[in-house]
C-alpha cells in the first residue's frame, strides 16, 4: 500500500504491551534544577528517563550571560528552539542572533555555540539526542563556577572528553 507511505519505515517497536499510565508530567511551576550564574535549567526530560533516547531542558538566561564557545559533540545531536528573548547561535560558521520561534538542529560534528549578548533575559529549549547524562556536565561547570575551583588543564580536557564536548578554532 503506498497510500500516505513514510519515505523511510518506523524503528523497530520497544513496546509490547497494550498500553500503561507511563507519562511523566513536570508542572510549569516546578523549581529549577539548576541555578547559577544568572540563569536557571529545568531538567525535563533526561537520558535516564528516557532510555537514553533523548534529554530535554529549558535553559533560561539572564540578560548578558555568557554560554559555551563553538564545539562539536561526536555522539550526539543538539537543537535549539528559542521560547523567549534573543539567543546568539553559532552555526558553524558566524554567529547569529536567533528569536522566539527560532530553531536550530546541529547534527553530530556540527560545529556550534550559544550566549545571550542582549540586555534582556532569555529562555530556549534544549534536545540532546541520543539522551546523553548531561546533567553531569551542567552540575560539574556550575560546581566550577560556584566553588572557583580550577581543575588542571588536563582534568578540564578529560571532563569536557568524557562529556562529548570538542572545542573548535572558528
Amino acid at each position: 500500500m503506498s497510500f500516505f507511505a513514510p519515505n523511510r519505515p518506523y524503528p523497530a517497536d520497544r513496546y509490547q504491551g497494550e498500553g500503561e499510565a507511563s507519562a511523566q508530567w513536570r508542572p510549569a511551576d516546578s523549581p529549577p534544577n539548576l541555578l547559577g550564574g544568572g540563569g536557571s535549567c529545568h531538567y525535563l526530560l533526561t537520558g535516564d528517563q528516557t532510555g537514553g533516547y533523548l534529554g530535554l531542558y529549558r535553559w533560561n538566561m539572564g540578560p548578558g550571560q555568557g554560554g559555551p564557545d563553538p564545539h562539536i559533540h561526536k555522539a550526539i545531536s543538539e537543537s535549539f528552539f528559542i521560547i523567549d528573548g534573543t539567543v546568539t547561535l553559532h552555526d558553524g560558521e558566524r554567529w547569529r542572533p536567533a528569536g522566539k520561534g527560532d530553531f536550530v538542529y546541529v547534527p553530530p560534528g556540527g560545529i556550534h555555540g550559544f550566549r545571550n549578548e542582549t540586555d534582556a533575559p532569555a529562555s530556549m529549549l534544549i534536545l540532546f539526542a541520543p539522551g546523553p547524562p548531561r546533567e553531569a556536565y551542567f552540575e560539574g561547570l556550575r560546581h566550577i563556577a560556584d566553588t572557583g575551583e580550577r581543575p588542571s588543564p588536563e582534568d578540564m580536557a578529560e571532563f569536557f572528553r568524557v562529556h562529548d564536548t570538542y572545542w573548535v578554532n572558528t
